[in-house]
């Protein structure tokens, strides 16, 4: 069996309307970019960059021996920033780069392994990204939360942050009801690329639907392109957005550190 070669980039954005200098955020002694900067690494990428919008995170990041590169603080999304690193580094169209979150410190290497994997034997395919089993009521209840719904090919079909498939007959159970049924699929935020389609993602038009439910990945469906979606190898640790998640992420590292 032979070992996929995937390159890791991790968009990261200085300014965060609820948590701002986000990625510079202290997390059991060190900058909560370097932690997921050695997630990435022990994923076994062949290379991992930092591409951010402010010369504070290329700083810290050449601190703890990181690569990383200033991107165009205009781009409106991650992909955006992974699109001009691909286009300056010349990446060939086959090359598999996956995106990972500079807000996921816990995010389990292995994950980053196996969506590369999940790209790399679906030559069909430009996008690959990771789903897990839905079981908390509150989740399914939680716009915050966004869930994914496949066809037989595991392809997705749609992407939501309203609780989907919808059941008619149970419409008006609650959320504790309908998550007993096992049909519903949480959508993790990270993705493998093939470098030809990160070229060509910033020429894609606008979408509406997109726009209305804030998630890009619908507009990459919109257009045409397939994503395919396999069930996470392990729970992935929780991403930082608030105040509260900081705490919460680190009183799990605190325990692993133990």
């Amino acid at each position: 069996m032979t070992v996929t070669e995937f390159i890791v980039i991790i968009p990261a954005r200085y300014g965060s309307t609820r948590l701002p200098g986000k990625p510079l955020r202290s997390l059991a002694g060190r900058p909560m970019i370097e932690h997921v900067y050695r997630r990435a690494v022990a994923s076994g990428a062949v290379r991992v960059l930092v591409a951010t919008d402010d010369r504070r995170i290329v700083a810290a990041c050449q601190a703890f021996g990181a690569e990383a590169l200033m991107t165009d603080p205009a781009h409106a999304t991650g992909t955006d920033r992974l699109a001009e690193v691909v286009r300056r580094e010349r990446f060939p169209d086959e090359a598999i780069v996956v995106n990972l979150q500079g807000d996921e410190p816990l995010m389990p290497p292995r994950l980053l392994h196996q969506v590369a994997e999940v790209l790399d034997r679906c030559p069909g395919v430009a996008i690959a990204t990771l789903a897990t089993p839905l079981h908390d009521p509150a989740e399914l209840a939680s716009p915050h939360v966004v869930k994914v719904v496949v066809a037989a090919d595991r392809r997705a079909l749609y992407f939501s942050r309203a609780p989907i498939p919808w059941d008619r007959e149970a419409g008006s159970h609650t959320p504790a009801v309908l998550t007993k049924a096992g049909m519903y699929r949480r959508h993790l935020g990270i993705y493998a690329y093939r470098a030809a389609f990160l070229r060509r993602y910033q020429m894609l038009s606008p979408c509406e639907l997109a726009q209305h439910e804030q998630l890009e990945q619908l507009k990459m469906l919109w257009h045409g392109e397939s994503i395919q979606v396999e069930d996470a190898q392990e729970p992935s640790g929780p991403g930082v957005d608030t105040e509260a998640d900081l705490l919460l992420v680190e009183r799990r590292l605190s325990r692993l550190s133990h």
